[in-house]
């Protein structure tokens, strides 16, 4: 079966010809419009995630020969979170050809972080299935490329870095208050601060409360190691 028209674009996007297209298909298929005949993504996804993690432990560990696992693990962590598989995804647009059904559609599925993670790590898995390990390695290399390269010395959470950072200089952990949300329900906006007990705050707007969250600890955080 050949490729539709939008997939193949995609498939072209990607860097690389399937030879089984089938696979591609299945990995852009929500659970959500599957059928007996129509599969979906979600084996694809628990095996692309594996993929993932082992391409970027090689290459973590190509990077830097003498970091300790201590170090290793907070930056591989911040590389194959579903956050950062999202914002691959959306830089490919693979949003944009996933086959969802009427329900995730309506809600706003095709910008769903989940869903794009899942998906973007279904797709490493049918490039892993049609052409083996090297193809599906160059694929992640290509696209994680300068994520792998600016990943920071410290990848750990901001509002991990941030607690501990408190909690080095006998403060309590920062409290986040949500100060609002807005925008319809398949797109919210949710505006939230992260507060010292020292008064300092840092406020920050994002499409889900968590992602708001970090983006909150991270600036906070950043203003206090930069006045320290």
């Amino acid at each position: 079966m050949k490729l539709s028209a939008d997939l193949a674009a995609f498939a072209a996007r990607l860097g690389h010809g399937f030879s089984t297209p089938d696979l591609l298909t299945r990995a852009v298929t929500h659970s959500s419009i599957s059928s007996p005949t129509r599969g979906d993504n979600q084996r694809l996804e628990f095996l692309g995630d594996r993929v993932l993690g082992l391409v970027m432990a090689e290459a973590l560990l190509a990077a830097d020969l003498k970091a300790s696992e201590g170090r290793l693990a907070p930056r591989f962590n911040a590389l194959v979170r579903k956050e950062t598989c999202a914002d691959v995804a959306r830089e490919i647009g693979l949003g944009e050809v996933l086959k969802l059904g009427r329900s995730e559609m309506m809600s706003g599925g095709r910008r769903k972080e989940a869903l794009l993670g899942d998906a973007m790590e279904a797709v490493i898995a049918a490039v892993y299935l049609d052409a083996g390990f090297e193809a599906a390695r160059d694929l992640v290399l290509r696209l994680w490329g300068r994520r792998i390269a600016l990943v920071e010395t410290d990848a750990r959470d901001p509002k991990t870095a941030l607690q501990e950072w408190a909690q080095a200089r006998a403060m309590p952990p920062p409290v986040y208050d949500e100060l609002g949300r807005s925008g319809p329900d398949h797109q919210p906006v949710f505006t939230v601060e992260a507060r010292l007990e020292n008064g300092e705050a840092e406020r920050a707007e994002a499409g889900t409360k968590r992602a708001a969250e970090q983006a909150a600890a991270r600036a906070l955080l950043a203003r206090m190691e930069k006045r320290t």
